[in-house]
């Protein structure tokens, strides 16, 4: 969980910069007129090669805002794998080598994270400040997510998914069919299941979810402060994020929870750190959104993809025949086996669909004087009070040299001939240590990482074989991403794609 906090914050962090309102020292009144001008910088020996774009202080903001893959990728085909661009005022060195990331990643001596992100967290979350950055809360986190606690946690995920999906056929005849969007009916169902299981309150899922989806709608907004009053946009923010706090302290004082359950866990820890009670509450509304905000997403894209493409479902199908019985109840369903039997394919087509569609942004201040070393031999200096960002999204992940045809979804891409899982990957001749990074990587590798896996697949497991699953339209194609989500972890889409669906008869 400190893991997925982490990688969501990097990706805030950018869009804090790009609409940042401080100019510091870079104001010259000009006849009743303001200019924003940036200091003359001087470039020294062995430094990126610097775009500073056309407008004055803002540089490459507005592009660099709108789609940072499409901007990243045109300064890519300029410059190579590093470069350094201007963006509101400050100057951010972007390095696209996967086999350099190690020197950025490892570094915590001349490169800091921990500023910018309770900017963020104060900007999106209205404080909560310094309370994820401790090994105490790793060690916490860690404690849940792994072992026994994570057997448990993926068993009441389990249970909850199942009770849902009956729950939302209730009263529907075998032969009718229900109509949807996909990602409505993937985020639905996966985010009650997910706060049912960590937050333990049954009576208001729906509610919770409802305001959140209104949060998370804002959210790119919020941290670029670019809410429209005259569309009420702030007062709409303000009020959904007034009512999760609400929603969530009515939970955090319920009593009988289990002993040792998340909840709990949490709640000590947080009273352990000397948290007051509002604090509280904005500190389980950061956790709701880093825990709960990327399962569904990423699961609308798996099952897009498996819809559009006949060849995938088919495959996928096929493996799950084998660890499913004839019989399709959901009194006695299958999903264990999911965690007991190996799933090659299952498994590959996952990490598709997160190589082409995780895309956060990894962001370090410099706060001193650095040479980067690259893999190729090359040293670049990064001066003190620049910034420096990794997009794996751009690379490794949709990289044409690592990746043939990185825009394709192919299925089998992390297969080998004998079924195996393919991890080995090449760029130049040579092997890169990160060929896909939708977790982030090094020591803030997302901590529920196992627990987020097993939910998506249980998820997914138990709509093929239960549900009678198809596109209303034969012909459509799963929507572009929203461009504006990049940074944020799983790209949501610009759009939905309709589905319909009922209960299976049988298993065949």
């Amino acid at each position: 969980m400190f893991g997925t906090i982490f990688l969501l914050l990097n990706g805030l962090l950018l869009l804090v910069l790009l609409y940042s309102s401080r100019t510091r020292n870079f104001i010259l009144p000009l006849n009743c007129c303001v200019l924003w001008v940036l200091p003359v910088l001087d470039r020294q020996k062995n430094e990126p090669p610097l775009d500073k774009g056309f407008l004055p202080w803002l540089g490459h903001a507005l592009e660099f805002g709108k789609d940072a893959a499409k901007f990243l990728t045109r300064m890519k085909e300029k410059h190579g794998d590093i470069f350094t661009v201007c963006v509101a005022g400050h100057y951010v060195t972007v390095l696209l080598d996967p086999n350099s990331y190690d020197s950025v990643l490892y570094d915590t001596k001349s490169l800091d994270f921990t500023r910018y992100k309770n900017q963020i967290i104060k900007r999106v979350f209205m404080g909560v400040v310094n309370l994820h950055s401790d090994a105490v809360f790793i060690w916490h986190s860690r404690r849940h997510f792994h072992g026994l606690n994570l057997s448990k946690l993926s068993s009441s995920m389990k249970t909850h998914l199942q009770t849902l999906l009956m729950d939302d056929q209730k009263g529907c005849s075998p032969s009718e069919w229900k109509q949807d969007g996909l990602f409505s009916l993937c985020y639905s169902l996966l985010f009650r299941a997910g706060y049912l299981t960590l937050f333990e309150r049954g009576d208001d899922a729906t509610a919770v979810y409802t305001e959140f989806r209104k949060f998370d709608g804002l959210l790119s907004k919020m941290a670029r402060c670019t809410l429209k009053r005259g569309k009420h946009e702030s007062r709409k923010a303000n009020s959904s994020r007034e009512r999760l706090w609400e929603l969530l302290s009515t939970t955090w004082l319920r009593r009988g929870s289990e002993v040792g359950c998340w909840q709990q866990s949490y709640q000590c820890y947080l009273q352990e750190e000397g948290v007051d009670a509002e604090m509280q509450k904005r500190a389980l509304l950061l956790q709701l959104w880093a825990t709960q905000g990327n399962a569904g997403p990423a699961a609308f894209w798996l099952l897009g993809f498996l819809l559009t493409h006949p060849e995938a479902m088919k495959a996928v199908k096929a493996e799950i025949r084998g660890l499913a019985p004839q019989d399709s109840s959901l009194q006695q369903p299958p999903l264990n086996k999911l965690e007991t039997h190996s799933t090659p394919v299952f498994d590959s087509v996952l990490s598709e669909t997160l190589r082409l569609t995780a895309a956060v942004i990894i962001t370090r201040e410099v706060v001193q004087d650095k040479t980067l070393h690259m893999a190729n031999g090359q040293n670049y200096h990064l001066r003190r009070g620049d910034r420096v960002c990794l997009f794996p999204f751009l690379s490794p992940q949709m990289d044409p040299q690592i990746h043939q045809e990185p825009q394709k979804f192919k299925f089998d891409r992390f297969l080998n001939d004998d079924m195996t899982e393919k991890n080995t990957f090449y760029k130049d001749g040579k092997r890169v240590k990160y060929h896909s990074m939708p977790w982030g990587a090094g020591t803030n590798v997302c901590v529920g990482k196992e627990f987020a896996i097993r939910g998506i697949k249980q998820f997914v497991f138990l709509v093929l074989t239960h549900l009678d699953l198809e596109i209303c339209d034969p012909q459509a194609k799963v929507p572009p991403v929203n461009p504006s989500r990049y940074g944020f972890g799983m790209l949501q889409p610009d759009g939905d794609l309709q589905v319909r669906y009922r209960l299976k008869r049988t298993w065949h």
